[in-house]
C-alpha cells in the first residue's frame, strides 16, 4: 500500500483513477492544480502527475518532488506523445511516462514496480495518533509515545539522546529521574509486542539514548 497524490485535472479521469487505486489498497489523496497539489506533495510516496494543468506544466511539479524527496515514484500521465516531451519529464525527475490512453492495469503495474525501490517504512498517523508498521500492523499511542515516535521520525534513523527525550516530553533535564523513562521504553516495546507477537524496533543505545531501528517513512 502506498501514499499516492494523484494530480489531474480531468474531474472524471481522476475519481476513476483514485477509485481504482483505492480499490487496490492504495491512500489517495487528488489535486486538480499545481496550487491544490503543493500542499500534498510531501505526503507523496507515489505521486501521479498529468502534465497539462490549468495552472502550469506538471514538468515543474515532478521536478520540485524530486528536489523534496528524492525517494519518491514519480509517474508522469499525458497526451503528449513526442520524444522531446517525454524527455523532458525522465530528465527532469519521472521515473516513468505514460501516455493516455491507458491500461489502468499498466499503471498498476508501474506503481508496484516503483514501490520496491521506494519501500514504505514505518509510518506516524498525526492524526489517529497512531504507529503503523509497513506491513501495516497498529498500535494507537499514549501521548508520551507519540512524542517519543515523532523524535524518531525526525531523527531518521539517528540515535536520539536521552535529554533529547526528556525536554521533549516537558521535564526539565536535570530534575528527570531517568528510571521513568526506561519504564516508558519498556511498557512501550511490551505493549507492541504483546499486540503484534513481534519486537519494535526500537535500539537501547548505551549511556546515549534511543534509535528506531527500522526506516521511518512520512510523518
Amino acid at each position: 500500500m502506498a501514499g499516492i497524490v494523484l494530480l489531474e485535472d480531468e474531474a472524471i479521469l481522476r475519481q476513476e483513477l483514485a477509485g481504482f487505486l483505492e480499490r487496490r489498497g492504495h491512500r489517495v489523496s487528488q489535486a486538480g492544480s499545481l496550487a491544490a497539489f503543493w500542499p500534498l506533495m510531501a505526503a507523496a510516496e507515489v505521486a501521479i502527475i498529468d502534465i497539462m494543468l490549468p495552472d502550469g506544466e506538471g514538468f515543474e511539479a515532478a521536478q520540485r518532488l524530486r528536489e523534496a524527496s528524492p525517494r519518491a515514484g514519480v509517474i508522469l500521465l499525458t497526451a503528449r506523445s513526442a520524444t522531446a516531451d517525454k524527455l523532458q519529464g525522465l530528465y527532469g525527475g519521472a521515473d516513468h511516462y505514460l501516455v493516455k490512453p491507458f491500461k489502468l492495469i499498466e499503471l498498476a503495474a508501474i506503481i508496484d514496480v516503483l514501490m520496491r525501490r521506494v519501500g514504505i517504512g514505518w509510518r506516524l498517523d498525526m492524526l489517529a495518533h497512531a504507529l503503523i508498521s509497513p506491513d501495516d500492523l497498529r498500535l494507537e499511542l499514549s501521548p508520551s509515545e507519540m512524542t517519543l515516535c515523532a523524535l524518531f521520525c525526525a531523527a531518521n534513523g539517528a540515535i536520539v539522546s536521552r535529554r533529547q527525550i526528556v525536554e521533549a516530553l516537558g521535564y526539565t533535564w536535570r530534575d528527570f529521574d531517568m528510571r521513568r523513562l526506561d519504564t516508558l521504553i519498556s511498557r512501550f516495546r511490551q505493549r507492541w509486542s504483546s499486540a503484534h507477537g513481534r519486537p519494535l524496533p526500537i535500539k537501547t543505545e548505551h549511556r546515549v539514548g534511543y534509535s528506531f531501528g527500522a526506516r521511518m517513512g512520512k510523518c
